[in-house]
């Protein structure tokens, strides 16, 4: 018997997770389509890191449920999440400073043969021209903004099916900004969906296809970017005045 893809790729269902005896996370849906790019937009504190650790395997949810290509990530890991293909691109710069940015590309695809490892690494590596020509440095010798770019190439050496992008502005320069936000823009063109946690509001509407908005621990407004009024809705939504 023929069966469908899901219409989402990713799906959360009354999520709910926390820190000890704290919960964070209250009754939460999302979703993300294949193929798109989806904003996670809220103030400090709001719930999206967290939210985005339950949604990889990070965090254990204590309600819920995720689904991913149909199929439930409850119980799983982050390794079993990234080898279904979803893969999560944390905030801050992640490298090993002591080892090359190619032996950093290359600890990110640990677990595939050398020769498709090698494929992966020049195709992440294509998307920033800046870090491939220094590809046998130390990555501790690249710049704060170069270390960011190759977090990121080290999650698209993973070859993601969904690839969330957790502040990838955090600590850039505009320009470098803009280069990490063209890469999503790329990425969703061949077909990669992109989930981005972002503070810069009007940057991630221009590039997102849907939004969510969290406050509180809770999704407080939903809408495609292109809905009229979307900045009052989401100053509503921050502050608690939505319907």
């Amino acid at each position: 018997m023929h069966t469908s893809a899901p219409e989402n790729l990713l799906q959360a269902q009354g999520l709910e997770a926390g820190y000890g005896k704290i919960r964070i996370l209250h009754n939460v849906d999302l979703a993300v389509r294949p193929g798109e790019i989806v904003a996670l937009l809220g103030p400090n504190g709001a719930g999206k890191s967290t939210l985005m650790r339950a949604l990889s395997g990070l965090l254990p949810w204590t309600a819920g449920d995720v689904l991913f290509d149909g199929k439930s990530l409850r119980g799983g890991t982050p390794r079993d999440a990234a080898q279904a293909g979803l893969v999560h691109v944390i905030e801050g710069h992640h490298v090993f400073t002591q080892l090359s940015v190619q032996d950093n590309l290359s600890l990110a695809g640990y677990d595939v043969r050398k020769h498709e490892r090698e494929e992966r690494i020049r195709d992440a590596l294509a998307f920033f021209p800046e870090i491939e020509e220094k590809r046998h440095e130390r990555a501790g010798a690249l710049s704060g903004g170069q270390q960011q770019m190759l977090v990121v190439a080290q999650g698209l050496v993973k070859r993601p099916r969904l690839l969330i992008l957790d502040e990838p502005s955090a600590g850039l320069s505009p320009v470098l900004v803009d280069r990490v936000f063209e890469v999503a823009a790329r990425l969703r063109d061949g077909g990669t969906s992109v989930l981005l946690v972002e503070q810069l509001v009007e940057k991630a509407l221009a590039l997102a296809d849907r939004l969510y908005a969290m406050a509180h621990g809770e999704i407080v407004l939903q809408a495609d970017t292109k809905e009229p009024d979307l900045q009052r809705r989401l100053e509503e939504a921050y502050f608690g005045q939505h319907a």
